[in-house]
């Protein structure tokens, strides 16, 4: 075998299209675009145009209310907090800050802040100063003789 007899297998390439070229090349002239018309014409915008019949998105009903300025929270179950710390990637003994959780990968990113929540089971005396947190993760957290401390930014953002 040579480097001149070497070849792509039929159907693996093909050739583009090249339009306007002339009436012998098949696509000359209006370029396989019909003859008139809207969809004729560059620029043509019509995505969900329906000719003129009332289009999907506005024949379905509309619910709710969006808040354009809500917070977002990063949530955070207390049962994958503890999985942290008996792996040692959290310090129980030290104060436990959204800075430190963000440092130890648990979570990604603040956001507006750090809510925690009581999903899981949890066994550890902490103290959490968080942005936001659950009655009942509250209520465990403290039963276990830790502190959950919710921080004023988010009394002033459920007061807004």
């Amino acid at each position: 075998m040579k480097l001149h007899e070497l070849s792509d297998n039929d159907g693996a390439t093909k050739k583009r299209k090249r339009v306007g070229r002339g009436p012998g090349s098949g696509t000359g002239k209006t370029g396989g675009r019909g003859i008139k018309g809207q969809k004729s014409r560059s620029g043509v915008s019509i995505g969900g145009y329906e000719g003129g019949q009332m289009p999907l998105y506005q024949r379905l009903p509309k619910r709710g209310f969006n808040k354009p300025n809500r917070k977002a929270f990063a949530v955070l179950n207390l049962g994958i907090l503890q999985k942290f710390i008996e792996a040692g990637k959290i310090d129980a003994k030290q104060p436990i800050t959204e800075d430190v959780l963000v440092a130890s990968g648990l979570v990604r990113r603040k956001l507006d802040g750090v809510r925690i929540l009581a999903k899981g089971d949890f066994s550890s005396k902490v103290t959490l100063n968080v942005t936001g947190a659950s009655a009942q993760a509250i209520e465990l957290v403290e039963k276990l003789g830790g502190a959950l401390t919710v921080t004023a930014t988010a009394k002033v953002a459920a007061a807004e």
